[in-house]
Parts: C-alpha cells; sequence; structure tokens
C-alpha cells in the first residue's frame, strides 16, 4: 500500500492486515451460510498474498443472490464446504487484523462459520463503512456501492468477493491520499475495535451501510 506511519498514532496499516469479502446465502449468519470468502494480505503496507474459494453452503442458494452475485447452485456442487477449508482460512487470518465493509457482518458469518466447524476465532476488526464516516462526514451514504461511485474505485465483478475486496483496497489509498496524515491515523484508531469474542451474532438490520 505504501503506506507510511506520522506522528501521533502508529500506522495500523503497516502492520499485517487481512482484507476480507464474503458473498452469502442471504443477511442472516445464524442461519445463512457462505458461499465464497476472498482475502488480500500486506504486511508493512505491501501485499504479500491473497486467496479466494467458492464454498458449499450445504443448503440451496436463493434465486436472488444467484443474480446479485452471479454464483449458482451448480457452480458450488464441487466447491469444499467451510468445515473442509476452515483450518487454512484460520492459518491465513491468524494474527491479523481484520477490516471489511461492514465488518459485524463479515465477521458475525466467518465466526459463526468457524464455532460449527468446531473452530475458535477472534480478531481485532475495523471497518470501513465507519472509516468513511469518520472522514468524510460530508457525505450521507456508505455503503460500497456509494463509495465505488464516489472514488471512482474499480470494481470489474460487483458482489465477486476478491472485487469487492480489491475495491476497499482502492479506497484505503485514496482516502489516504485525500485526508491529512494524522486525520486519517486518528480515524483508523477510533474505528478498530479490539479482539472480538463470539457474541450474539444479530441480522443485518440495513442495506445502507453494507457492500
Amino acid at each position: 500500500m505504501n503506506m507510511q506511519a506520522s506522528a501521533g498514532h502508529p500506522d495500523l496499516l503497516l502492520g499485517r492486515l487481512a482484507i476480507v469479502d464474503l458473498e452469502t446465502t442471504g443477511g442472516n449468519p445464524l442461519a445463512d451460510r457462505v458461499i465464497e470468502v476472498a482475502l488480500i494480505e500486506f504486511e508493512g503496507g505491501e501485499e504479500t498474498g491473497r486467496w479466494e474459494c467458492l464454498v458449499n453452503p450445504g443448503i440451496e442458494v436463493p434465486p436472488l443472490i444467484e443474480g446479485l452475485t452471479g454464483i449458482r447452485n451448480d457452480m458450488l456442487e464441487g466447491a469444499p464446504s467451510f468445515a473442509a477449508i476452515a483450518s487454512r482460512l484460520q492459518e491465513r487470518l491468524a494474527g491479523r487484523l481484520f477490516i471489511a465493509h461492514n465488518v459485524r457482518f463479515d465477521y458475525g458469518f466467518l465466526e459463526n462459520e468457524f464455532a460449527r466447524a468446531g473452530h475458535a476465532y477472534a480478531a481485532q476488526t475495523l471497518c470501513t463503512v465507519r472509516l468513511s464516516r469518520r472522514l468524510y462526514p460530508e457525505h450521507r451514504r456508505h455503503s460500497l456501492d456509494a463509495l465505488i461511485e464516489r472514488h471512482a474505485l474499480h470494481c470489474g465483478d460487483r458482489h465477486r468477493a476478491m472485487a469487492d475486496a480489491e475495491a476497499l483496497v482502492q479506497f484505503l489509498h485514496i482516502a489516504r491520499a485525500e485526508r491529512d496524515a494524522h486525520a486519517f491515523l486518528e480515524a483508523l484508531h477510533h474505528v478498530t475495535q479490539p479482539t472480538r469474542h463470539k457474541t450474539d451474532s444479530r441480522r443485518r438490520t440495513t442495506t445502507a451501510d453494507v457492500g
């Protein structure tokens, strides 16, 4: 990311990061399931790896989700279950700041999927919805679609996990360039949450600020 620290707060984006996006069968992390995972890894401000995988949810993907994502039921028939990828995914996420757009949604889904697979998962989180609100309070909308339009982000395959994660990387670049360095780092610290342990997961109740 070519990011540098400045006086005051240390630069969280120079640490070990996982920029994550999921596609799911719906909005309820207790009843719905993950159908695609993508993450982009950073260390010291540089990309060090990326990974994406379709996931067989074990339930039907509703037509609405098929139309939104382009991920069809037949595409998932030969995909691994979440339990089959849980160990590998947990290894990639371990020790990384978990960054996502509306992080409660993505984190909540993974937390529940890991629990069903018999794995414990907890991480420090950073929400790019909250970051956008903090850095751009003059704007009302902070959904990923709004950010793509406002900042001219390239997202070649919207509602596919890797393309959406790539859009978040672009947003972080642009936000850093457009805002004062101290204000940017202060905002990062304001919206970063300490390591979260499994609690009650709630249904997503708004579409205004989600991907």
